[in-house]
C-alpha cells in the first residue's frame, strides 16, 4: 500500500451542461482554477452517446485492453472519483460511474467519453499539501496513481 497525506482546500460546486463530455469540463475547470488534487462526486443525467470503460477485455493482458460500453439511452448517473497531476503536471480526472435505467446499471470508468444529457452537478473538494501524482505504468498501459508520503 501507498498513501499521502493531505488537507482540504476550497470546496467548488459545478453544473456541467448538456452535450459536455464530463472529464474534459472538471479537468479544464482543474486548470484554470489551479487545482492539481481533488475528490469528487458526481449526479445527473448521461446521455446515450456515452461510453464508459467497464473492465479488462480478459484480466491476464498486458498491457490492458480496455472492454467499452456504449449506453443505448439516457441514464441517471451516480460517480465518485480523483483529480491527480500526471508525469506533465496537468491534473487528470478517474472518475467511476454508476448509470441506470429502469432495472438495468452498468458501472465503469468515465474516460473514454460521458456526455452530460441536460446537466450533471459536481462537487469538488480540492485537496492540498499532496504530492502523489499519476505515472505511467508500462506493463498496464495505463496511468496509475502514485502516493510518495509512503
Amino acid at each position: 500500500m501507498q498513501y499521502a497525506q493531505a488537507q482540504q482546500g476550497r470546496t467548488f460546486i459545478l453544473r456541467l451542461e448538456d452535450g459536455e463530455t464530463v472529464h474534459e469540463e472538471i479537468e479544464r475547470f482543474a486548470r484554470e482554477k489551479r487545482i492539481t488534487a481533488a475528490a469528487l462526486i458526481i449526479t445527473g443525467g448521461a446521455s446515450g452517446e456515452s461510453e464508459l470503460v467497464v473492465g479488462p477485455e480478459r484480466g491476464d493482458d498486458r498491457p490492458i485492453i480496455p472492454a467499452t460500453h456504449i449506453l443505448g439511452n439516457v441514464h441517471e448517473v451516480a460517480g465518485t472519483g480523483t483529480i491527480f497531476p500526471d508525469e506533465e503536471g496537468a491534473p487528470m480526472v478517474h472518475l467511476h460511474m454508476a448509470c441506470g435505467r429502469g432495472d438495468h446499471t452498468v458501472t465503469g470508468c468515465i474516460r473514454s467519453g460521458v456526455k452530460v444529457w441536460q446537466i450533471m452537478e459536481v462537487v469538488l473538494f480540492e485537496l492540498t499539501h499532496v504530492s502523489g501524482k499519476r505515472v505511467l505504468h508500462p506493463d498496464l498501459g495505463f496511468k496509475l496513481l502514485q502516493a510518495s508520503d509512503s
